[in-house]
């Protein structure tokens, strides 16, 4: 059969294989195609379900045995269906729903070396991996895989740093400057929105990053290491797509990952953590300071308290005892080479566990590589084993670890507020690094820090920004003399039932609900000139519902609060300042009465 007409054929097998992925059982999912190109040259084409043009994927592998990017060929398929339920500790939704169609298209190339190039197909994206079949050992030297994204795709860029701190920029798809970038990277490509990240990433291969040359629609896929000790299996290369909202609701990243290693999680609690690190860089070595922080976290419920670089063996165990009795507990901080060897890890945390401290944040990792990919699944069995859970800062961005892994609470990733954040920042991040995972970003801080964002904004972020430990940036003072903020901020949870973007727009507006029983939180946060934003209902139960409500007031003084009946055809709508925002508790309210533990402390009227 000639190339051309070969090409055609499996073109249109691939479109059946497609048509077969969208059963019912799915929404509108994407299309992903398989085809050939320039001389066997594997592309997977993945549309919009209405055959609207996305990201076209090249593929391919090479290993020290094989150059498996060129001359392949398609010589058969398999298809499954995958449904599977399972139950996260954190993240936008407890419960979970995953259902996968997945093809696997078997690859030969002229010499008849074999590539398997599996993808599965959801309601909200594609990923794909490849596969080495009967392979369990495999020095990968490189992939060909790049990322075709048309040159005008408004895009929202991470500049790559081992760490993710940088600034996100908002470019397009071909203007953006010559370099590497982070995952995860946002595209709108026409209505749609693309996220390109991975998943499943550990030990057993490496991280990736994007490379970018200006005015070209390539993102060249770049692993961190040259040679990479593969099990013949890559991390899934994944891409979300939809609208905006399908975007930012999505699990896939968790979906794809391996299943939880623990059976018993009952040990393991998200929550608030009163933190005093970036208010007072030198407080973490005053013992008295920290009690003071426990002192404000249980007045307020707040079930941690953080200890950061600066602590000593001499006066933690006090600090334990002194916490535990006000029923709050104490994490500690430390430096990764601290815990860098297993004789040097089992030896710290183990005395850090019998001292009562019930986690730990891992500082400065700072790499992609497969060695520091390794730590990680050591670090994350070790801890487990000694029921400490974890928050990894100066760290990779998630991958899918949280599932399989629960004690891991949260991981920074982000240029949070101890950068000195803008404003502007907040409205996108929920759409781009938020996605793929619990975020440290450290938020509310009042008096520390630029002071850009307004008071009933910061009020917003815990709600915006979700992470299973949420570790507040100010001083007890800061808070305390916001009293009205403070009893809004001590209801808000850190595990959702419930997620939903109600609007927004990468650097302009992020507004959220999410749901912890009975109750919905509203954050809504806007950056640059002042405007009004509206929060409609329709997304409600039917009934009768009391919204407690909080917005800026004069200054950086305190939030003002009101309460206002609502219910599904009604919306809220207050004008906001300049990077401002507004918060909200709805609770199913009978008869004019708010369900018990519902509300604001009526004290606060």
């Amino acid at each position: 059969m000639p190339s051309e007409a070969r090409s055609r054929g499996l073109r249109r097998l691939s479109a059946a294989l497609a048509a077969l992925i969208a059963v019912p059982a799915f929404a509108s999912p994407p299309l992903a195609t398989l085809v050939f190109r320039d001389g066997g040259r594997p592309v997977l084409s993945i549309t919009d379900p209405k055959g609207g043009p996305l990201v076209d994927e090249v593929l391919g592998l090479r290993t020290a045995d094989a150059d498996l990017t060129h001359d392949m060929k398609l010589v058969g398929t398999q298809t499954r269906q995958l449904s599977e339920r399972y139950r996260m500790t954190t993240g936008k939704r407890l419960d979970r729903s995953a259902n996968l169609a997945e093809t696997r298209y078997s690859l030969r190339n002229a010499s008849g070396q074999a590539l398997d190039v599996v993808v599965r197909v959801a309601n909200d994206g594609v990923a794909f991996r490849y596969e080495l079949p009967g392979a369990t050992r495999a020095t990968v030297l490189g992939e060909a895989t790049r990322f075709i994204v048309p040159a005008d795709a408004r895009a929202w860029l991470l500049p790559y740093g081992p760490q993710y701190e940088k600034e996100r920029i908002e470019t397009t798809a071909g203007a953006a400057v010559s370099g590497d970038y982070g995952y995860p990277s946002l595209f709108r490509i026409g209505e749609n929105y693309v996220l390109v990240t991975e998943a499943n990433a550990d030990g057993r291969y490496d991280g990736s990053r994007l490379h970018h040359t200006v005015g070209t629609t390539d993102w060249q896929l770049t692993l961190a290491d040259g040679r990479v000790d593969s099990t013949g299996i890559t991390p899934w290369r994944t891409v979300i797509a939809g609208d905006l909202a399908t975007v930012t609701e999505s699990t896939l990243v968790d979906d794809l990952a391996d299943a939880s290693k623990l059976t018993d999680t009952s040990w393991v609690r998200p929550g608030k953590v009163a933190w005093s690190w970036l208010s007072e860089h030198d407080s973490p070595s005053d013992p008295q300071r920290q009690r003071a922080y426990v002192d404000f976290a249980a007045r307020n419920g707040i079930p941690y308290v953080l200890v950061d670089e600066g602590w000593k063996d001499a006066w933690v165990p006090d600090l334990v005892r002194y916490a535990n009795a006000k029923h709050v507990d104490i994490l500690l901080w430390f430096h990764w080479s601290k815990l860098d060897t297993s004789a040097k890890r089992m030896a710290e945390l183990t005395k850090v566990k019998g001292w009562g401290v019930k986690g730990v944040k891992i500082d400065f990792m700072e790499s992609d590589s497969q060695a520091r990919f390794r730590w990680y699944d050591d670090t994350l069995a070790d801890t487990a084993r000694l029921h400490l859970m974890v928050n990894f800062h100066g760290a990779t961005i998630p991958h899918g670890l949280a599932r399989t892994w629960p004690h891991l609470m949260s991981m920074e990733g982000v240029r949070g507020a101890e950068n000195n954040a803008p404003a502007v920042g907040n409205t996108i991040q929920p759409f781009t690094r938020n996605v793929v995972g619990s975020m440290d970003y450290t938020p509310v801080a009042f008096d520390a820090g630029r002071q850009e964002a307004s008071i009933a904004h910061e009020v917003a972020l815990p709600i915006v920004f979700e992470s299973g430990w949420t570790h507040l940036a100010d001083r007890p003072e800061a808070y305390e003399s916001r009293p009205v903020a403070l009893a809004f901020l001590d209801q808000i949870p850190t595990v959702w039932d419930e997620t939903k973007l109600i609007a927004g727009t990468p650097g302009q507006e992020a507004i959220f609900a999410r749901r912890n029983g009975n109750r919905w939180f509203i954050g809504a946060i806007a950056a640059g000139a002042g405007r009004r934003l509206t929060v409609p209902l329709s997304w409600l139960k039917n009934g009768a519902w009391r919204a407690d409500i909080v917005r800026d007031g004069v200054g950086r003084g305190d939030v003002v609060r009101s309460v206002q009946d609502v219910t599904a055809d009604g919306s809220l709508s207050f004008d906001v300042p300049a990077n401002g925002g507004f918060a909200a508790i709805l609770c199913p309210a009978a008869k004019g009465q708010v369900t018990a533990n519902c509300s604001i402390p009526l004290k606060l009227q």
